[in-house]
């Protein structure tokens, strides 16, 4: 009930008249001392939204107002005034979050530094290894989805388990008849993934399929070659190549938190030495 209320004065607080004057424009609607003007409301229906449509859109829109303005003006002559100024400097906190939140992502993304350079990946990676502990199994594969009528089928086998450069071209020359494949065995992909899109897979678990030959398999919806090259099991240390995105993102973060850090005490610096901000002796 608290937060409820809480959520009503902040609406509130930034709702359509609560920055406006005194103003010359026609009211659409009033509530007690509150009113709303047809600037409220432009841009709340598109060009090419009907008239019926458009009325019910602004209508509504109109009736949460109301019903919005009521209830805070219920809360202000129900509520306790104590509990009502609780609730001002809640809104008023709120307020200055919103602001210098804003304000600080603006410079953030203006200062940024994204670049990361393969050194700074390796460094971090090889610092912070232990954490960076599989849950799942990983799986390097190449495969390839035919259906039952394909009539190549050993051939296809013997180049997908060989794979050597002529073999790859021969491939890529026929995948037109494949109804899914995947050649690229150099990346790192979650067994779930793999299973999820060659479903008769999943009856093995990774650890069989380690140093595993070529298989063959097959369900209603095709004939599968699947070769597995590379196995990596639950508490395995994740490959950097996998983990690279997360390394990305702890990087950026920190950037982030010493630019704002940076930030705040720049401005609380200047501010003092311009005489903008002092401090008194409470005693």
């Amino acid at each position: 009930m608290r937060n409820s209320i809480l959520l009503i004065l902040v609406l509130s607080c930034f709702s359509c008249d609560y920055f406006k004057q005194e103003t010359q424009e026609t009211p659409v609607a009033r509530v007690n001392d509150s009113y709303l003007y047809q600037s409220d409301i432009e841009g709340l229906v598109s060009d090419d939204t009907t008239p019926e449509d458009s009325t019910l859109l602004v209508n509504s829109y109109i009736n949460r107002w109301a019903t919005r303005q009521l209830l805070i003006d219920q809360a202000r002559i129900n509520l306790p005034e104590d509990e009502q100024e609780t609730y001002n400097k809640l809104v008023a906190e709120y307020k200055i979050d919103l602001y210098t939140e804003a304000y600080k992502s603006t410079i953030v993304a203006k200062q940024l530094d994204s670049a990361i350079s393969e050194t700074e990946y390796q460094r971090f990676y090889e610092e912070n290894k232990e954490t960076f502990t599989l849950n799942e199994p990983l799986v390097k594969v190449r495969y390839l989805q035919v259906g039952e009528g394909f009539n190549r089928l050993n051939e296809t086998s013997q180049w997908l388990s060989r794979f050597n450069e002529e073999d790859q071209q021969r491939l890529n020359d026929l995948s037109i008849q494949y109804k899914s494949f995947n050649l690229n065995d150099s990346t790192w992909v979650k067994f779930k993934s793999v299973a999820a899109a060659i479903p008769p897979l999943a009856a093995n678990t990774p650890g069989d399929l380690k140093n595993s030959n070529l298989r063959q398999l097959q369900d209603s919806l095709g004939v599968y070659l699947v070769k597995i090259t590379e196995v990596l099991m639950p508490n395995d240390t994740a490959p950097i190549e996998f983990v690279r995105p997360t390394i990305e993102q702890i990087i950026l973060n920190k950037r982030k938190l010493e630019l704002i850090k940076k930030l705040e005490k720049d401005i609380t610096k200047d501010a003092i030495n311009n005489k903008k901000y002092e401090t008194y002796t409470p005693y």
